[in-house]
């Protein structure tokens, strides 16, 4: 299942090696995969963000009531008003954490999340905001059939300009870090799987932490959008907006006219990664996984289900040493098969990758 429709359909800690299938001696083929995922579709199916949480404010631009409450989503200060903190555990919290996770690669393992927050919607203004996207997206389906809406990612430069797209929008300079001409004069966003163009773009602030935001993006009819063109608006009345490739893009390209119609900023997630020299040698060693995985404070969080408290804290020491370097990773592995047994575990990461790979 992809991204967007886990999102989509949604009502409303990095440090630690992963797993492969294939680590403890077998593999899940892409159509079990797939298979798998499908008969989960049913889990990911609760309420929707802040389309129904606008309706808290007295809007009608919702179409179904709110059902989430102060409790579960705690507004915080670090972006100041208008901003709800996702707690841990949150769903959309953690379908948000894993699929950034995955989209790293190799330096997923030495990413820290420190929190995801989500756009409050609060606000008069706020409020028009939403209704523009949701106008747009209208006339794009009615136009086109389908609006084509996607989630994307928006490396920024600090707290600053996350306060200055969620109050005023994005500015006509806002495309110049993020695309630096090499696809035209539009705003350059990254797709769902590949974070790691956008983490590229952000600048570290004085606290260590870059921001990213999660945007729905309205893409309609795409048209290619060769590097180094200066194409500003789409060639034609058949086009919407531009990709870096038409069979697998990683960047998608809105005309300055319409970022402000056609991209809501949904989310924005915190994080710490080591330093540019040393994520420019993770680029070059990326090794994308060849079977299922599983990041390891999931697995553990999923074996816990199954093993006695005693097995986890032993599982749980394991990982420790193996981070302060005691073990290697093999000799992890290992530890972790004796303890809990191949079936288990490959149970474990086949039913993680459906749920959210």
């Amino acid at each position: 299942m992809c991204f967007d429709n886990m999102l989509l359909g949604i009502h409303h800690n990095g440090s630690s090696p992963r797993l492969e299938v294939d680590e403890i001696g077998t593999s899940a083929s892409n159509k079990s995969i797939k298979q798998e995922a499908s008969d989960e579709s049913d889990y990911m199916k609760i309420q929707n963000s802040i389309w129904e949480t606008a309706s808290n404010e007295g809007s009608t631009v919702s179409d179904c009531g709110s059902a989430v409450s102060g409790s579960d989503h705690v507004q915080h200060q670090m972006f100041g008003e208008g901003f709800f903190r996702l707690a841990e555990g949150d769903k959309v919290h953690d379908l948000i954490q894993r699929r950034f996770i995955l989209g790293l690669g190799t330096l997923g393992a030495n990413t820290k999340i420190v929190a995801i927050h989500r756009n409050a919607g609060s606000g008069v203004m706020a409020q028009a905001r939403i209704q523009s996207f949701q106008v747009y997206m209208r006339a794009e389906e009615e136009r086109r059939g389908n609006a084509n809406v996607k989630y994307a990612w928006y490396g920024t430069s600090g707290k600053e300009e996350v306060r200055q797209i969620i109050s005023h929008g994005f500015c006509n300079g806002s495309g110049e870090t993020q695309n630096k001409g090499h696809f035209g004069c539009g705003l350059s966003l990254s797709s769902d799987d590949s974070p790691m163009e956008s983490l590229k773009s952000s600048v570290v602030d004085k606290d260590g932490l870059r921001h990213l935001l999660l945007c729905r993006v309205i893409l309609g009819r795409q048209e290619l959008v060769h590097p180094g063109s200066d194409q500003c608006h789409p060639s034609s009345d058949e086009y919407d907006s531009g990709v870096d490739s038409l069979s697998a893009p990683k960047k998608y390209i809105i005309w300055c006219t319409r970022m402000n119609t056609h991209i809501f900023p949904e989310y924005v997630i915190s994080f710490k990664v080591p330093s540019m020299e040393d994520l420019l040698k993770f680029e070059g060693s990326v090794r994308k996984p060849s079977s299922p995985w599983i990041p390891f404070p999931s697995l553990i969080s999923s074996l816990a289900k199954f093993l006695p408290p005693s097995s986890i804290a032993l599982i749980s020491k394991f990982q420790k040493d193996h981070n302060e370097k005691k073990i290697s990773r093999k000799e992890l592995i290992q530890k972790l098969r004796r303890i809990t047994g191949d079936e288990l575990l490959i149970t474990v990461i086949k039913s993680f990758v459906a749920r959210y790979y």
